[in-house]
């Protein structure tokens, strides 16, 4: 089982707002059951802000109250961590790596036309300017792009030009309307 966001400060928070055991409250938040009891004799968390694990969408308000009841019933985490929920981070991409995406875009540009900006934004990881730098031939250094597969240089996996491509085909074969 995946332990709550931040397990002290939940585990602070419930013992200050509920009538759970020490043992439910470190099943829940996956602490040693002493660590718990050292939260709730305050010589442990000096400082430490109690973390309000409903309000985090951790835990649902009805399995508090059914744990309350019954202190033979364990807390259910309702989701990992809201990391999963957050919006996708781009991809860092090495210094060294860096000067090869213009070469990646003119060889996405050169074999696969149909492919859109922010498609070869996903797999690359550049900008609508640098593409547009690229296909203008306006690029800063121009005179030194060669096309190369993205994926040969490591910029995408295979997997994932394979997928851009095959929804650039649809795209176009879709008959418009």
């Amino acid at each position: 089982m995946a332990a709550p966001l931040m397990p002290k400060a939940t585990a602070l928070w419930l013992l200050e707002n509920t009538t759970l055991t020490f043992a439910q409250i470190a099943d829940y938040c996956e602490l040693h059951i002493l660590e718990v009891q050292a939260l709730a004799d305050d010589e442990l968390g000096q400082g430490l802000q109690p973390f309000d694990p409903i309000v985090a969408g951790q835990l649902s308000q009805e399995s508090l109250d059914k744990s309350q009841d019954d202190p033979n019933t364990p807390l259910v985490l309702l989701a990992p961590h809201a990391q999963s929920s957050r919006a996708k981070k781009s991809r860092y991409t090495p210094l060294s790596r860096r000067k090869e995406r213009p070469d990646a875009i003119a060889w996405l540009i050169k074999f696969h036309k149909n492919l859109s900006d922010t498609q070869i934004i996903s797999l690359v990881g550049t900008t609508k300017a640098t593409i547009q730098a690229v296909r203008d031939g306006t690029h800063r250094n121009a005179d030194n792009i060669k096309p190369h597969n993205p994926v040969v240089l490591g910029l995408c996996t295979q997997e994932a030009l394979d997928l851009a491509v095959s929804q650039a085909n649809k795209r176009d074969e879709a008959p418009s309307k």
